[in-house]
């Protein structure tokens, strides 16, 4: 009991939540515990009962009949069909509540989140489509409001589920949906996609960080105020247009040392602000120094199948001096 009891907290348990949502899940998960264990005692009390009976009473076949008919009816009509319906109307309230419902006073903060095999783009729409804020695999929310994540995939069937603050949705290529969340105070939270996505499914971690609504609406200006261009001195700038630009942006890049001979297609996260990213990788790897040089030279060891081809014709000094540039990518 102490080793079960000991999954009970943590940052991706249904139990510890930190939300109205969760909390409200909480007590249905709960009370259908409850249910469960006193029809399992019961079922097990009758069936322990057969065991003890000594004789074996006298009935006709229209007696025994009568009484399976009673069981049938009782025990597999009636009793599941109240179960369900008292189960719906004890968690009905769950789901709407996670619904983008019209609020009382103005409106909840949005934050678009898409899925890709397997990591997440998060992006903080700008008024009128301009001052758009995107990063990837980190994700930062004002606390003690209510906040409509809207919720889609770029490839396959994603799931987004942040534990400790309410049920997962699932996000679908072509299709938006929507569902509201609400941390009760800031703090740090584990998210994972929770719809089985291929061979890196479990590698596709988020990095949730609750924060005061000032330090977010701080955490959001920074990264609004328009970039510096970068100039095309260095050697990393060069080697990143060369190997990385075709599939990946960093805002004030010049268009002009993107090296693309077949497409540029923006397929892997943006890398604006990766410096100050917590993770590599959808969670791979801990952001420290020498971590994003490493990450080039070994991604496919690390994270087998993902997008980004192996670098093995690219010389390690090349790869760390690409690295070391990108770490110094912090608004």
């Amino acid at each position: 009991m102490a080793g079960a009891l000991a999954g009970c907290a943590g940052e991706m348990s249904i139990l510890d939540p930190a939300g109205p949502a969760a909390s409200a899940q909480f007590w249905v998960w709960w009370a259908m515990l409850g249910v469960s264990i006193v029809v399992a005692l019961v079922l097990f009390t009758l069936w322990l009962y057969t065991f003890r009976r000594r004789e074996q009473p006298k009935r006709t076949p229209r007696e025994e009949q009568r009484i399976m008919l009673r069981w049938v009816i009782g025990g597999g009509v009636l009793l599941p069909v109240v179960s369900i319906v008292a189960l719906l109307l004890f968690a009905a309230p769950t789901g709407r509540g996670m619904l983008p419902l019209p609020l009382p006073v103005g409106e909840a903060e949005l934050i678009e989140v898409v899925g890709h095999q397997w990591w997440w783009e998060v992006r903080y729409p700008g008024e009128n489509g301009e001052g758009d804020v995107v990063t990837a695999n980190r994700l930062v929310m004002p606390a003690g409001e209510p906040v409509d994540f809207r919720l889609t995939s770029a490839d396959v069937i994603h799931a987004f589920w942040i534990p400790r603050l309410g049920g997962k949705r699932d996000m679908v290529p072509g299709r938006y949906t929507t569902i509201r969340l609400e941390a009760d105070e800031p703090g740090v939270f584990g998210a994972q996609c929770a719809e089985f996505c291929g061979a890196q499914h479990t590698g596709m971690l988020l990095h949730v960080e609750a924060m005061e609504r000032d330090d977010y609406d701080a955490w959001l200006a920074e990264r609004r105020v328009p970039p510096e261009p970068i100039g095309d001195e260095g050697d990393a700038v060069r080697a990143f247009g060369e190997h990385c630009a075709a599939c990946h942006t960093v805002a004030g890049f010049p268009e002009a040392l993107i090296v693309d001979d077949v497409t540029h297609d923006i397929v892997g996260p943006d890398l604006t602000d990766i410096g100050s990213r917590p993770t590599l990788g959808a969670g791979v790897l801990p952001m420290e120094e020498g971590a994003i040089a490493y990450w080039l030279q070994h991604h496919q060891t690390l994270k087998p199948g993902n997008r980004m081809p192996p670098h093995n014709h690219v010389d390690t000094e090349t790869l760390q001096e690409i690295g070391a540039w990108l770490e110094a990518m912090d608004p």
